[in-house]
């Protein structure tokens, strides 16, 4: 494959998932990993990591007054264990078997959040939703469904803000533990950076969302792409 066609389909795929996650919160690498996979399995989970590193920069210059930041303090208790794990995981798990297992956690705790249980950022379920994502995010490169359970109920200003703080540090945490467990490689960080423009263009074309989404709608598109991520991860771990 030319370099040409790789980054114009995986520069499409991050551009559609930055425009996604900066309307909603979350979204990038729900959309981008699995056509980078399906390009070069190669630069997983690493290229994507990279992206959603740098993109909650910029949402967070947006609308970084309405941050949870004592709801994101606590949520990186959590992420900081899970990432750990999540290392763990990658080098004892097949991708297959991770992606399977993952997609069917997340579709239950959908299924769970809608029939009966409403979650609400307290200090219990943000550490727990942390440490869930920390091994998602670590091992798979999408991390967002837990902490978007446990916020779908915010307004909207305050789900993006606080999803950009936690994602940014989060995904610091994550490259971090791959470099260390030399499970980071250069050409995954150079791809990733070489993407950068297509996220950005995404954001800026994701502002005019910003105002339609909140309250109902907003809550409805995260559980509409909380789902999505479940069966994307089954899809391509069965496939």
């Amino acid at each position: 494959m030319s370099d040409l066609v790789f980054f114009s389909v995986a520069g499409a795929a991050v551009l559609l998932g930055a425009l996604v996650q900066s309307s909603v919160g979350t979204g990038l690498a729900l959309v981008a990993a699995p056509v980078v996979s399906l390009l070069d399995p190669t630069l997983m989970p690493g290229s994507l990591l990279v992206l959603t590193a740098v993109l909650p920069l910029l949402n967070i210059g947006a609308e970084w007054r309405h941050a949870d930041v004592r709801g994101i303090s606590w949520a990186l208790v959590g992420r900081l264990v899970g990432t750990a794990a999540g290392v763990g995981v990658v080098a004892l798990l097949a991708p297959r078997a991770l992606g399977l297992i993952v997609g069917v956690m997340v579709l239950l705790a959908v299924a769970a959040t809608v029939s009966a249980v409403r979650l609400s950022p307290t200090p219990v379920t943000l550490v727990v939703a942390g440490t869930v994502s920390g091994v998602f995010g670590t091992a798979t490169a999408i991390g967002g469904p837990p902490i978007a359970l446990v916020y779908q109920h915010e307004k909207g200003p305050r789900v993006r803000a606080t999803l950009a703080g936690f994602f940014f540090v989060g995904v610091l945490l994550s490259l971090t533990a791959l470099a260390l467990g030399g499970q980071l490689h250069a050409r995954e960080v150079v791809v990733g950076g070489a993407l950068i423009p297509f996220m950005a263009a995404g954001f800026l074309l994701s502002r005019p969302l910003r105002r339609y989404l909140d309250g109902d709608r907003l809550r409805a598109a995260l559980l509409v792409l909380v789902s999505v991520s479940g069966v994307v991860l089954i899809a391509r771990s069965l496939l």
